[in-house]
């Protein structure tokens, strides 16, 4: 069933939402309500079809078309009369946005978001778009005309919008049904690369033209697969890439942290919008890459990022919040740009003039109105001059109109930031992240785990309705079990093969070993049940489930870690196809293939103290590849499979390295244990 609307007797539904995205339509002269049962029986109670629109808090045309129709009178009069009107956050509610998003894509070609479907009452899709002007554009009908088109549509056809939306469902349940099995090879990752290696942009790295979206998993598909086979042209597209986003206007130069996209193809000018998930799945491309190569310039940027994550977007309750808005007082960008003027008003003719050639600040502009976006093409010679300017130029911007941020918090992206943390943190020895990450994974625990079922979002540390999709379950897990490698604790172990335990229960598709579905089997009844394995911004709740069980596998106990393991093979058989025909849509199934190959790689460090044991675990964790698994801690630590029946060698501690079902001869040399990983 539907969440309830907790209603009263309000015009418009949204006052009491958890999101802050409901919340910014709550004062609009548009009668909202949520996605609940009452609203659903509300239209087939008045016999009126539903307007759907979801959206998210960041989002700039989602905001452009609130001020210019959900907040006009005129229109909303003529929403009210003829729709329920109904609003999503595509952010709390992934399970609704995958249904609506794949109808409007079989019927336009495209989606995105503000997102506007027409819905019979009892939910089943009739008529999909995304932003409608408040006039006539450019070819496009405007949102009053479109109003009009659908009532009278209802009222005259109402047989045909309703045999369309059945039609609509029935596609769904077609596009969306389980692949035809292939098995995974080593050959289907050599393919995987070489077309990739065809549709990278050599000139502006990455991959595609404009829009161009971070492409952070396959980066790090790319990273694993030269770890594994030393392919010169992998580790190319990955420093090529990181290199060209890092430098550019994509990246915040001042402050840290990415945009969600760059609206060009070089990288120049970003969509403002930041977000919790992409900064969380760059951070870890960064900082393995620092690990693998050295590179200061990815080094620099990790270190950036995740200060810019605990800056920025930690929560007084210490998660971490959505998104910080693409507009600052309803001007995108305002906060982030800059003229030569403004440069040299904060730092004086001389400096301003360096830091104008520095940063690429013209006086045409790069963005809108003589503005542009700040690149650092090269690092300056003149370190100590960049870091003054840099920081002068911060503490000013801070005096600007801030962009507003969503503080919701959602598990499945703060199991992402808890990962990448985790892992950053060991990498490039920051035991504050280790940290920082320790404290969002208990709030998570305590918060969003509700009677042993997982809650998707939160707000003011008050859990919302929405139960937890795929996603959560298994982003947590992740970050869950990057936390117990970090610091041998069981508890972690403990809570994420539980997650584990209900995802494989609750999630799979008994009819097709190896396929999941994005909601449990006793979630609410939508027209459709969404399955997506494809990996597109962020990891899809299948390959995130498989990479997670993939690493309990090597950390669990010896039967769950068959059940897992066996489970990982036949996930990745599942989706083969897709690693094998879009590479660029399975990044994160195809990391999970390369950890699977590599066997895992699993470390265990033992000594009798940290101090005996620190030394091994610093080498291994500089020298693992990536999806290796590395945790120290005393032999036959209780709760701590992965240290069981390993003792010391002569007295010192020692690392035992295994790969998947074989091991080596155990190490006291930190140099044998480098030599053993590389």
């Amino acid at each position: 069933m539907a969440g309830a609307c907790h209603a009263g007797g309000m015009t418009n539904h949204l006052a009491s939402a958890s999101s802050p995205y409901l919340l910014q339509h709550a004062d609009n002269p548009v009668d909202w309500w949520p996605w609940c049962q009452e609203a659903l029986d509300e239209a087939k109670r008045r016999d009126v079809p539903i307007l759907l629109s979801i959206g998210y808090a960041a989002c700039h045309w989602c905001h452009v078309m609130a001020h210019e129709s959900f907040e006009t009178a005129e229109i909303a009069d003529v929403m009210n009369e003829h729709f329920v009107n109904i609003k999503v956050d595509r952010e709390e509610r992934p399970d609704i946005d995958a249904i609506y998003m794949t109808a409007t894509q079989a019927m336009t070609g495209q989606g995105g978001w503000p997102m506007t479907c027409f819905l019979t009452p009892d939910g089943k899709p009739f008529h999909c778009g995304t932003y409608y002007p408040p006039q006539p554009r450019m070819g496009m009908p405007s949102f009053p005309q479109l109003l009009d088109a659908v009532a009278r549509a209802w009222r005259d056809r109402r047989d045909e919008l309703v045999d369309a939306g059945a039609q609509i469902v029935s596609h769904l349940a077609e596009q969306t049904g389980p692949l035809t099995e292939a098995a995974v090879e080593a050959e289907t990752l050599e393919k995987a690369v070489a077309t990739l290696r065809s549709q990278f942009d050599d000139a502006a790295g990455g991959f595609g033209q404009a829009p161009k979206f971070p492409p952070s998993m396959v980066l790090e598909f790319l990273l694993r697969h030269h770890e594994r086979t030393g392919s010169d042209a992998a580790l190319a597209m990955v420093r090529s890439g990181a290199e060209a986003m890092a430098r550019g206007g994509i990246y915040d130069q001042l402050g840290g942290g990415f945009a969600r996209y760059s609206v060009d193809a070089n990288w120049v000018v970003p969509h403002f919008e930041k977000m919790l998930y992409d900064n969380a799945l760059l951070l870890r491309v960064y900082a393995h890459l620092a690990r693998r190569t050295g590179s200061a310039l990815a080094r620099r940027i990790a270190e950036e990022t995740a200060e810019y994550l605990l800056r920025d977007m930690r929560l007084p309750e210490e998660a971490f919040a959505a998104s910080l808005d693409a507009d600052t007082e309803g001007v995108e960008g305002l906060t982030y740009v800059w003229t030569p003027a403004q440069l040299t008003e904060v730092l004086g003719e001389e400096d301003g003039a360096w830091a104008a050639e520095l940063f690429g600040v013209t006086p045409q502009g790069t963005f809108e109105e003589g503005a542009s976006t700040l690149q650092l093409p090269t690092d300056p010679a003149d370190v100590a001059r960049w870091h003054r300017v840099r920081d002068q130029l911060l503490a000013a911007r801070a005096t600007r109109p801030q962009p507003a941020r969503d503080d919701k918090v959602l598990a499945e992206w703060n199991g992402l930031t808890i990962t990448a943390l985790t892992e950053a943190g060991v990498a490039l020895g920051n035991g504050a992240w280790v940290h920082a990450a320790e404290q969002a994974a208990r709030y998570l625990l305590r918060v969003h785990l509700v009677d042993d079922r997982l809650r998707r979002s939160s707000m003011g540390a008050r859990v919302g309705e929405a139960a937890g999709v795929l996603g959560d379950y298994a982003c947590l897990a992740e970050g869950l079990l990057a936390l117990h490698q970090a610091t041998g604790e069981t508890s972690w172990l403990t809570a994420a093969t539980s997650l584990l335990d209900t995802a494989m229960t609750q999630f799979a598709d008994p009819s097709s070993p190896g396929s999941y579905f994005d909601t449990t089997d006793d979630a609410e009844q939508l027209v459709h049940r969404p399955s997506d394995p494809g990996d597109n911004a962020s990891p899809s709740g299948a390959s995130a489930l498989a990479s997670a069980l993939l690493t309990a596998s090597a950390l669990a106990g010896e039967a769950e870690a068959a059940r897992y393991r066996d489970e990982v093979e036949r996930m990745l058989n599942r989706n083969g196809m897709l690693l094998a025909r879009a590479p660029r849509f399975a990044g994160n199934w195809l990391t999970v293939a390369e950890a699977a190959w590599s066997g895992p790689v699993q470390v265990a460090v033992v000594g009798a103290d940290e101090t005996a044991r620190a030394e091994l675990f610093t080498a291994a964790a500089g020298a693992a590849h990536g999806g290796a698994v590395v945790l120290a801690g005393p032999p036959g630590a209780e709760g701590v499979p992965l240290l069981a029946d390993r003792p010391l060698v002569d007295g010192d501690a020692a690392a035992y390295v295994c790969r998947g079902y074989v091991c080596e001869r155990p190490t006291t040399s930190a140099d044998e244990l480098v030599a053993a990983l590389s």
